[in-house]
């Protein structure tokens, strides 16, 4: 667990931010035990049943005995490999919500659809299934990253220009499912090969809330310089204060 030992020593009142590690099962009260109060520990998935002859399954009450409170929900490779709907996704949202915890909604287009400029419909169409029976109220549990799956561990990475053009327009839809106010209150972070060379320039956006950290995550060292961005626009981002930045 030298990891997250690393990274709880690069933690300071000054980070700019919220804090989650999404961490795999073996090791989640291992690292509740290193972090303390410092960092909110996450888990990568959860079932929407609460019971049953589900092997492997884990449930909301399950994590939520244990002291967990932030699940992912809709990763891509759940959606690809482990063949996760909307449907299952809007479902475990649903659950993590009842047991009083926080969702993080992923939410992203493949390659074929971003260069057939459907990067917006795509984002629509999982955002309203997946956010569908979740009130207004309950939105405060919700947190969305948008990870374009063409960038998800290629090396590629969405500009800053892309990257706000995208969550400019999942806030618009935020903003036509519920209203304005929920929508700027929603924080919508960026997943895809963030890096500590891209990172200012994302967090630079207007609508860029944090960051959904993947392989720089494995590095104390980069993920230390990510948690510790630089803010070098001048009072240019409303919801600062509300940023989290995620490892997993």
């Amino acid at each position: 667990m030298a990891l997250a030992q690393d990274i709880v020593k690069n933690v300071s009142s000054e980070s700019p931010g919220d804090i989650a590690l999404f961490v795999p099962f073996p090791f989640i009260e291992t690292v509740q035990n290193i972090c303390g109060d410092k960092i909110s520990i996450g888990a990568e998935m959860c079932t929407p049943q609460d019971s049953g002859a589900f092997t492997g399954g884990i449930s909301a009450q399950m994590l939520k005995s244990i002291g967990v409170e932030w699940v992912l929900a809709g990763h891509s490779e759940r959606r690809t490999i482990n063949a996760e709907d909307d449907y299952e996704i809007n479902a475990q949202c649903l659950k993590l919500i009842e047991n009083d915890m926080s969702v993080m909604l992923c939410i992203g287009e493949t390659l074929d659809e971003y260069e057939s400029d459907l990067a917006g419909a795509v984002c629509e169409t999982q955002l309203k299934k997946a956010l569908n029976n979740i009130s207004k109220e309950e939105m405060s549990r919700v947190a969305i990253a948008y990870e374009p799956v063409w960038a998800i561990g290629t090396g590629k990475v969405a500009t800053p220009e892309i990257a706000q053009d995208v969550h400019a327009k999942c806030r618009a839809i935020l903003a036509l499912i519920y209203d304005q106010e929920t929508a700027d209150s929603t924080r919508i972070l960026y997943g895809g090969s963030v890096s500590p060379d891209s990172v200012d320039g994302l967090m630079s956006k207007p609508d860029i809330d944090g960051a959904l950290v993947g392989g720089a995550s494995l590095s104390a060292e980069s993920f230390s310089r990510i948690i510790n961005f630089e803010v070098r626009k001048e009072g240019r981002i409303r919801r600062l204060k509300n940023k989290i930045k995620a490892i997993f």
